[in-house]
């Protein structure tokens, strides 16, 4: 009986010590990798945001080609630049999780289904010779199955669509998942998010494909086969961050201004 007794004691020892040996493993891991992942994570924004605007260029690192884009954070119910936040620092999905730092939003004003709308966002600009070339705004919505997470960029007009790509989701592959097709990016320069002076966002992905030919193409996009859902949420997303309720009031002084 001593005999077994001393087997178990022996055995569960071990098996703390392997536990805890195993946990100082893991945890000093994290800690040194700490400063290479958000190294990581900083670069993939910058790589995405690059890549909505069109700017990214073989040969050239990413740190480099981001040097010309410059954070603003911007209040979302003014939209005014604002320096209450630091744009290099600023988590606005956090924020968002923040109810001093957002607001719930009502069914009607939820077209995008993201719950809480933060008060302040950071956009992207790209300047040329002094003058204003591209604003990048940071997008997200529910499709089908998540969250859409991406980037939409418009040139200085604020209003014509430069690209729009999406570096988080978890939608359907080969349905839903080919927001991320190439071919389907590619229809997006050049659409326009608002008609004439008006600022009501009239943008949207429709089932099929849209006729060049009819009136009003320059606003529609051809939906993604067999995935109605997640282009349904697209539109909506894009139609919400342009409204009203997101990055609207900004992109209405942008266009009065001409700045």
């Amino acid at each position: 009986m001593s005999s077994s007794n001393d087997s178990i004691k022996k055995t569960l020892t071990v098996a703390l010590l392997l536990c805890i040996v195993c946990s100082v493993i893991v945890s000093g891991a994290a800690v040194i990798f700490k400063a290479q992942q958000q190294e990581n994570k900083d670069l993939d924004r910058k790589s995405n945001i690059l890549a909505a605007a069109g700017l990214l260029e073989p040969g050239k690192s990413v740190d480099e080609l981001y040097a010309q884009i410059t954070p603003r954070v911007v209040n979302l119910n003014t939209g005014e630049y604002t320096d209450e936040v630091n744009a290099e620092t600023y988590d606005q999905l956090k924020a968002a999780k923040d109810p001093a730092m957002s607001k719930a939003l009502s069914n009607s004003e939820d077209i995008a289904s993201i719950k809480r709308r933060e008060q302040f966002a950071t956009v992207y600009l790209v300047e040329k010779d002094g003058q204003l070339d591209r604003i990048i705004l940071p997008v997200r919505g529910y499709g089908l199955w998540s969250t859409l997470h991406g980037f939409l960029a418009l040139e200085a007009d604020a209003n014509t669509v430069v690209g729009l790509g999406f570096y988080q989701h978890a939608e359907t592959p080969g349905l839903g998942g080919e927001v991320d097709n190439p071919k389907w990016k590619a229809i997006w320069p050049g659409k326009k998010v608002f008609e004439g002076s008006s600022m009501t966002p009239v943008i949207e992905v429709i089932k099929g494909s849209v006729d060049e030919g009819t009136a009003n193409a320059e606003h529609k996009v051809d939906g993604l086969s067999g995935a109605t859902l997640t282009s349904r949420g697209v539109s909506n997303l894009v139609k919400y961050w342009v409204g009203s309720e997101g990055f609207g009031p900004y992109l209405s002084k942008i266009r009065k201004e001409g700045v």
